[in-house]
């Protein structure tokens, strides 16, 4: 079998669902693996992260073999997408102490949207595995794109729009992905149009501590799905023209309450949090600020803006129900609990009711 080559349409779709846009074999490229050529849609796909999962549902390919972490996979919203339906009994976790080779043999997959090189520099495979794995079962085709802050990622990064168009390529899907693009650049406009002319300083923060005294700090403006939603918010960062650093993996990187304090944002947005509902968090989180003499001082913790600080990926789906619960928190004199875009229009883009 040539590398990529690969047969057959989603199974259990109707009739207009299934049909591929081209009958011949294509190619699809994408950074670092290069040109992968198919001669039919994947039947079954495996996504390592959410926000390949959520391309492929938006595309209304199927869903995910399996899944790194599927806490981390904001299903809950496509419960508000009339007609989209999914099934987590269905997913494989992969993430068990490290990702076992040995799974990909279980869920034989037609393609893996995710990048060896995330195998490797993550899970320790080696090249064999790699090879192994691309020959016997199928090929690897992604790119790493919710930070943009990884030594070894020394080749072209996507913007989410970028990586979707690509992964409609592989599934001779890119009518869908065209509509989910003008979708996505009306809500934006849409949205923006109604934002403050001077937006808050945020300090995106992922807890060190259980009951948390120091922190990791991230940077919202260098680029990475994971943070989309704070930018298109068009939010200021906080650590900007700081000496502080931008936590990509390296423990030693943090900042404790005299720091923040120090910088005083108006905003606090806590990361790792998206397995408690917002009582946990509450309690765990926002007490434990306002419990402690040093970050009770904190601007954001008098004002009550401590929020969550959302999934660390996100898709075509999950991203405007994540900009929108954000837009609803940090502006929420302008949008309150109003739903900022219409549910059953995505519902009729990914179904193709449209």
């Amino acid at each position: 079998m040539a590398s990529g080559l690969l047969a057959g349409c989603s199974s259990g779709s109707s009739e207009s669902e299934s049909t591929p846009e081209s009958a011949d074999s294509y190619t699809a490229s994408m950074e670092p693996m290069g040109p992968v050529t198919f001669d039919g849609p994947p039947e079954g796909w495996v996504a390592l992260l959410p926000s390949y999962a959520d391309m492929g549902m938006a595309l209304d390919a199927g869903q995910t073999l399996g899944i790194q972490l599927p806490y981390r996979y904001a299903t809950e919203f496509y419960e508000e997408l009339p007609g989209v339906e999914y099934d987590p009994d269905a997913v494989t976790t992969l993430y068990q102490d490290g990702v076992d080779k040995e799974l990909f043999y279980e869920m034989d997959a037609d393609v893996h949207f995710m990048e060896p090189n995330q195998l490797r520099n993550w899970y320790d495979w080696d090249d064999r595995d790699i090879r192994e794995v691309k020959e016997n079962i199928g090929p690897f085709f992604g790119n790493f794109i919710r930070r943009r802050s990884d030594d070894w990622h020394d080749y072209p990064y996507y913007s989410l729009y970028g990586a979707f168009e690509k992964i409609a390529q592989v599934f001779d899907r890119e009518q869908r992905y065209q509509q989910f693009a003008s979708f996505h650049e009306e809500f934006l406009t849409n949205l923006q149009e109604r934002l403050p002319e001077t937006t808050p300083e945020a300090a995106l923060l992922y807890p060190a501590d259980k009951t948390p005294e120091t922190f990791y700090p991230y940077q919202l403006y260098d680029g990475g799905v994971g943070k989309k939603h704070w930018r298109d918010l068009r939010l200021r960062d906080a650590f900007e023209g700081t000496d502080v650093g931008h936590y990509s993996g390296n423990t030693s990187l943090k900042v404790d309450f005299e720091t923040l304090l120090d910088i005083d944002p108006d905003v606090l947005l806590v990361r790792g949090q998206v397995e408690k509902d917002q009582a946990t968090f509450e309690e765990t989180i926002v007490d434990s600020l306002r419990n402690n003499p040093v970050a009770s001082e904190l601007t954001a913790v008098q004002n009550d803006v401590v929020y969550r600080g959302g999934y660390l990926d996100q898709g075509p789906i999950i991203n405007p129900f994540q900009t929108e619960a954000a837009a609803q928190r940090i502006y929420s004199d302008e949008f309150s609990e109003e739903t900022v875009f219409d549910r059953q229009r995505v519902a009729d883009i990914i179904t193709g009711s449209t």
